[in-house]
């Protein structure tokens, strides 16, 4: 067994991260979408306010933000000026996680929360709560399974590279 040096220590810890917010997204694709979608008006926009406002938390920024530094500084230690697989695996991981995770979920998913947060559940009427929540769920749904499946293919060409030899 090879001797662990910083580059494959930092690889590993990426692979996790990353790992850990795709399982984040498929586990709320698989789960807690299906839940919500069984809710009335009212109460959808409850729970997803809810949520929107409890994942802002630590732990969640730590793995979000960290697989955003992570991939990137993964990719620049696995450089190298010889055909490199690794490299250019990792490069492509790093592009779709950043545009198609962070991108989609900052540019996309995030304004459609904060407009949803705004939503006085307690004043509108039932058309209006029906208005809003058709108004966010099919495009917060689309662009969270956007960035479910970026993540994902994310996550697999980071573990491909971790198979690849560096060079």
């Amino acid at each position: 067994m090879k001797k662990l040096n910083m580059t494959t220590l930092i690889l590993i810890i990426t692979a996790t991260a990353t790992a850990l917010i795709a399982g984040l997204f498929y586990g709320y694709t698989c789960s807690v979408n299906l839940g919500l979608g069984k809710l009335n008006d009212r109460e959808y926009i409850t729970a997803m306010n809810a949520i929107n406002v409890a994942i802002l938390n630590p732990l969640f920024f730590v793995s979000f933000m960290g697989t955003l530094v992570l991939l990137p500084v993964s990719t620049y230690l696995n450089y190298s000026a010889a055909d490199n697989s690794r490299f250019i695996l990792l490069l492509i991981a790093t592009l779709l996680y950043a545009i198609g995770v962070f991108g989609v979920t900052m540019f996309g998913n995030v304004p459609l929360n904060d407009a949803l947060a705004k939503v006085n559940v307690n004043t509108a009427s039932a058309g209006d709560l029906a208005a809003h929540r058709l108004a966010f769920e099919g495009p917060w749904g689309l662009l969270h399974n956007v960035r479910t499946l970026a993540n994902v293919v994310s996550l697999v060409l980071v573990i491909i590279s971790c198979c690849c030899e560096r060079r």
